[in-house]
């Protein structure tokens, strides 16, 4: 329903819709390069422009490292952010619950000047997302989402906009 709900706004937008039937999964990292490059790969070639949709939950494995502060939509996040360079895409990650990880963000939205624009904060975003710390990152450029909790909690979101 949540996704069908955010299709409908989307399509009253004037977009073309597509929501993706498959879940997302898997390292958040990986899932957020893997939906950029689906947004960068086009489609729907009789829209002016196109709203991809997705639900799931990905997971952030940390290792040896150590890690910064971020959830599971904020890496996403980043990592989609590194594909989406100089593109005129942006992406939505989120939780619907209204908060990601430890945090006090739902998720974050991105677009193809964000990388660089951490890296402009000053900022290394390749060293954040390896060090799990994407919300440090988003916060330098308020690409964080905070809603407040939303008394639901049904799955991850991730909207597409190209």
């Amino acid at each position: 329903m949540a996704l069908e709900a955010a299709a409908r706004r989307a399509s009253e937008a004037g977009l073309g819709v597509e929501i993706v039937d498959q879940p997302f999964a898997g390292e958040a990292a990986n899932a957020g390069a893997s939906i950029a490059e689906r947004l960068l790969a086009g489609g729907h070639e009789h829209a002016a422009s196109r709203c991809l949709i997705l639900g799931g939950e990905t997971t952030v494995t940390i290792g040896d490292g150590g890690a910064g502060m971020g959830g599971r939509s904020q890496e996403l996040a980043l990592s989609a952010a590194r594909v989406l360079r100089h593109s005129g895409v942006a992406l939505l990650a989120a939780g619907t619950d209204g908060r990601d990880g430890p945090t006090d963000a739902a998720g974050a939205v991105v677009d193809g000047t964000t990388w660089e624009a951490v890296a402009a904060a000053g900022r290394d975003p390749a060293r954040d997302l390896q060090h799990h710390d994407s919300y440090a990152a988003l916060a330098s450029v308020d690409a964080l989402i905070k809603t407040g909790p939303t008394g639901t909690n049904v799955m991850d979101m991730v909207i597409g906009i190209r």
